[in-house]
């Protein structure tokens, strides 16, 4: 007999604001619990310095958290110049101090060699993984690991003021893109090193920023429904945003009731005007209600590859 989830089924994404100081997975497990959701997971994880927009996928949104995963992101982040850490930030133990000491020119200049499709090398204190840990423990212990330099574009990278030893600058970038090491990979042309001592992600794929909301937001309208005698969900599920929107820029394939009976049985289906090698967003009827994801097969049908458990949200 199938055990029981824990917690209620609750399906959707809250774009949490998250606050420096806390880990990810810390915010992630603060959001599941105020939620009182059995299921939820984070759509990659932001460095406990950092602050700002991180996705928190709950129940069946949950299946489809990697394309945020590989989605754009946003940042504003200000750099201290004229000091280099082992880290590249403001955790880290200072290694190398020097003077500040370049013209705006110098400046645009270098900036300009950060933009478009470049190679990166990842930090060693990122968390990416060499023989199932992350780099980052191995850095606490003193082990350097090769590390192979992986393709990465930004789109963007603004400068938006320079006062006194501070730089700030705006960034749009592909996944996978370390602004820590972009910032001090920049100090090092400048001549006089810099470490990242704000970083705020301000955008994933195209979430508002203003629909945002911290956890103390979240636990406030907790205690408030509470203190009402009233559900939790009253006050917390408004603030979802329907689990599709993780896969918004995907090309909208809408079946009939009867192609959807075989469809949500794991059948391929023939459908017109379906995408060769690209992944659809499958939705259902006249609702056009959101039941998963699918791409063509070998045979030109359209072959389920993640789909949602239609059920009612419980209390």
């Amino acid at each position: 007999m199938a055990r029981k989830p824990k917690g209620r089924f609750v399906d959707g994404i809250v774009l949490l604001d998250k606050d420096t100081g806390m880990s990810s997975n810390f915010a992630l497990q603060r959001v599941k619990r105020i939620y009182n959701a059995a299921k939820a997971g984070h759509t990659g994880a932001l460095d406990p310095l950092a602050t700002g927009m991180l996705p928190i996928c709950l129940g069946e949104a949950t299946k489809f958290s990697q394309h945020l995963l590989d989605a754009d992101k946003r940042y504003l982040v200000t750099a201290k110049l004229g000091v280099r850490t082992d880290t590249s930030d403001s955790d880290g133990e200072v290694v190398q101090t020097r003077p500040v000491d370049f013209t705006q020119e110098q400046l645009d200049e270098a900036l300009e060699h950060f933009r478009g499709d470049t190679m990166q090398v990842p930090s060693m204190y990122s968390a990416l993984k060499h023989q199932g840990q992350p780099l980052y423990k191995y850095a606490r212990e003193g082990v350097e690991v090769p590390r192979e330099a992986r393709p990465i574009t930004v789109f963007e990278l603004n400068f938006i003021k320079l006062e006194g030893d501070e730089l700030t600058l705006e960034v749009h970038c592909s996944k996978g893109t370390y602004i820590r090491t972009i910032t001090d990979d920049l100090g090092e042309m400048l001549g006089c090193g810099a470490h990242v001592v704000m970083l705020r992600r301000t955008g994933v794929a195209g979430y508002p920023y203003d629909k945002m909301v911290t956890l103390e937001q979240l636990e406030a309208l907790l205690a408030q429904a509470e203190a009402e005698e009233q559900p939790p969900k009253t006050r917390l599920d408004p603030l979802l945003l329907p689990m599709d929107t993780a896969v918004s820029n995907f090309k909208e394939i809408n079946v009939t009731d009867d192609i959807a009976t075989y469809l949500m049985h794991g059948n391929p289906v023939q459908v017109p005007n379906l995408p060769v090698d690209e992944l659809v967003r499958i939705t259902l009827g006249e609702e056009r209600k959101f039941v998963g994801i699918g791409a063509m097969n070998d045979d030109g049908l359209l072959a389920p590859k993640r789909l949602i458990v239609l059920r009612d949200q419980q209390a």
